[in-house]
């Protein structure tokens, strides 16, 4: 299915004004409340019609002979949500694969700290967790609230032997949304590597690496692309630093494909990704992307900080426990979580709103909270968050 528009022509305005052109572009709207774009969202329209021609090619032949210029051609997408040159873009997923690279792919020396918080999203907890085994010391941040990581809560947390900070660019059960840009102007002071697990934001936000070192992000929730395509950044003149820790064919020169003796990776971003590249997902990836890029990044973000203002008042309205309602606009992003004591009210909320096909996410936080996440995307309406207000109180 195929939108009558070009992209780049589209405005987030036109698509919530033209309900035939929202279901096209959208094809979940036509039957569900889809709420859980901080989970694993749905493909648009016009990616998965990108799948299927791309599959349809690959039943007779999977490389085409310009794919290296078809590769080069999402790196340059891939670099403009973020950006980065395209040349400091690896095509890789998971974002997981990503922050492995970086923490194995640092010398590290005894007593060298790591900046964490260990309430993150496990992906971004677990890789540097692991580097304890390498005489590394472990700097665990502690808010007062669920996922509020602020740049002064960071600096405290310094030390002269801290080697990196390794934060999300947005809380995954809170929605709050790191101050990166406050936060990686100190570090290049003191000469602190960052890392930003960005997959809680790249397409709901913008994001601007010319100050971050190391990014990873998977492309299936805000960016609305496959699971298992996504973007590792690492800045140009961390290449001889960041050791590339996984070796093949593809990012070790092999002239012919003949083994050397001595192995020289390549010149740019390429050297981390060792092996085929999922294309067909990249593909997908690319078209998400160019979609995202043509409605724009910061009308996406005003209108999704917009939506959660609503759902707010709505929640909050029908005596509900809204995480971080009262921090500044700032520092939401397009996550809106309902906190519960009870398990078993949780549990019932979250089959009653499947039950009437709403999708939301069903999460649990440290110390027993159990958290309904609604994280609608910009082409969700203020009826359908009405709607599951009324659901809820039924």
């Amino acid at each position: 299915m195929h939108p009558p528009e070009n992209p780049v022509d589209l405005s987030i305005d036109h698509i919530l004004a033209d309900s035939s052109l929202r279901h096209r572009l959208f094809p979940v709207t036509r039957e569900r409340i889809f709420l859980a774009h901080a989970g694993v969202a749905p493909l648009p329209g016009p990616t998965a019609d990108v799948l299927k021609l791309e599959a349809e090619r690959a039943s007779f032949a999977q490389e085409d002979p310009k794919f290296m210029e078809q590769i080069e051609s999402i790196r340059r997408v891939a670099a403009r949500l973020i950006n980065a040159d395209s040349d400091e873009v690896a095509l890789l997923g998971p974002t997981s694969l990503g922050l492995n690279l970086v923490a194995n792919g640092l010398e590290w020396k005894e007593g060298d700290e790591v900046v964490f918080y260990p309430d993150d999203y496990p992906a971004n907890v677990y890789p540097w967790q692991a580097l304890a085994t390498k005489g590394v010391r472990l700097v665990p941040l502690k808010p007062e609230r669920v996922g509020e990581i602020t740049p002064q809560l960071v600096l405290q947390a310094l030390t002269p032997r801290t080697r990196l900070v390794a934060l999300a660019s947005c809380h995954y059960l809170s929605g709050f949304r790191l101050d990166y840009e406050g936060i990686a102007e100190e570090l290049n002071r003191r000469g602190v590597l960052f890392c930003l697990d960005a997959i809680q934001s790249l397409g709901a936000t913008t994001i601007d690496v010319r100050h971050i070192d190391f990014l990873a992000a998977d492309s299936h929730k805000w960016m609305l692309g496959p699971l298992g395509a996504g973007i590792f950044y690492v800045k140009r003149k961390h290449f001889e630093t960041l050791q590339p820790t996984l070796m093949g064919a593809w990012n070790v020169r092999s002239p012919g494909f003949v083994a050397q003796p001595d192995m020289a990776f390549e010149a740019t971003a390429r050297r981390y990704e060792p092996g085929s590249l999922y294309m067909l997902g990249l593909f997908g990836m690319k078209a998400s992307l160019e979609l995202i890029l043509g409605l724009g990044v910061k009308q996406i973000e005003a209108r999704l900080l917009d939506l959660r203002a609503f759902a707010e008042d709505k929640l909050l309205a029908a005596k509900f426990r809204v995480m971080g309602h009262a921090n500044r606009r700032s520092q939401k992003s397009g996550i809106t979580t309902i906190a519960i004591e009870s398990e078993s009210t949780a549990v019932a909320y979250a089959k009653k709103l499947r039950d009437n096909r709403v999708d939301v996410s069903l999460r649990q936080a440290r110390g027993g909270v159990y958290c309904l996440r609604l994280s609608p995307h910009f082409y969700n309406t203020e009826a359908e968050i009405e709607e599951v207000v009324k659901i809820l109180l039924s």
